[in-house]
């Protein structure tokens, strides 16, 4: 399974990338802010996408908009402290599949990625 981290926090993008060797054979890529991210998305060209929202440069609201243009059935999942009903709902709205609220528990995360991963494979069957 390859999965794309964006974040702008190198200690989050540590963090997940460790819970996510959890799940076993699993290739990650990392990005820093939206316009890091697209400059890597497409070549590297992952099954699921884990998305912070507030980042400098281009958030993540923005590289999902930009990222939906042009893909629509890669799973993202976004991953912010951005909680508040309106926001999740922007966000769904935008293409969002999932969302996890940080601080998050590595069991949730890796059930959420698990899920979006068994739906896109179940897709493609």
């Amino acid at each position: 399974m390859k999965i794309m981290v964006i974040d702008d926090s190198s200690t989050i993008r540590t963090v997940i990338c460790g819970t996510l060797q959890q799940l076993g054979s699993v290739e990650t890529e990392t990005a820093c802010d939206g316009e890091d991210a697209l400059s890597k998305v497409f070549v590297f060209a992952p099954d699921v996408i884990l998305l912070d929202w507030d980042m400098p440069k281009m958030n993540g609201l923005e590289f999902l908009k930009k990222f939906r243009a042009k893909n629509t059935k890669t799973p993202v999942i976004m991953v912010s402290t951005e909680a508040e009903k309106p926001r999740v709902i922007e966000a769904i709205r935008a293409g969002v599949n999932d969302y996890v609220v940080k601080p998050f528990a590595p069991d949730a995360l890796l059930n959420h990625v698990r899920a979006a991963y068994e739906k896109i494979k179940a897709a493609a069957a």
